[in-house]
């Protein structure tokens, strides 16, 4: 028998590509913005991998619908307060040992492609 390492799984939400309101400049306020959000989670996965039920593991899709729902129904002045709130909301589940948020801005300064905030936390 295979002997796991340690008993934390990790899931990757990536580019997730969302819509809302973001920034401080007239034109930011009035108009939805492009974000790309990249979010990790571990939690102990030992349940899931054990017994193979949805009730034994964390459920990424509630977590993404939680995410996708406050993002977009959120008005936000800087893209370090949306990081903040997006991983609050993420290790509000008591299940998440640690977490890492990062979101773009797509298109926000001119000659780059984004530009990111990136916040972790651990229990």
């Amino acid at each position: 028998m295979i002997q796991q390492a340690d008993n934390q799984a990790k899931i990757q939400i990536k580019n997730l590509r969302l819509r809302t309101y973001v920034g401080i400049k007239e034109e930011e306020i009035k108009n939805k913005q492009d974000v790309v959000l990249n979010l990790v989670i571990l939690f102990d996965g030992t349940g899931a991998w054990n017994a193979e039920e949805i009730e034994k593991t964390l459920n990424y899709r509630t977590i993404c619908k939680e995410v996708i729902n406050f993002v977009e129904g959120t008005r936000f002045a800087l893209l370090e307060k949306m990081t903040r709130d997006v991983l609050d909301l993420v290790m509000s589940h008591p299940e998440v040992q640690y977490a890492s948020v990062e979101i773009d801005k797509v298109a926000a300064l001119r000659f780059a492609d984004s530009v990111s905030m990136t916040l972790q936390a651990t229990r």
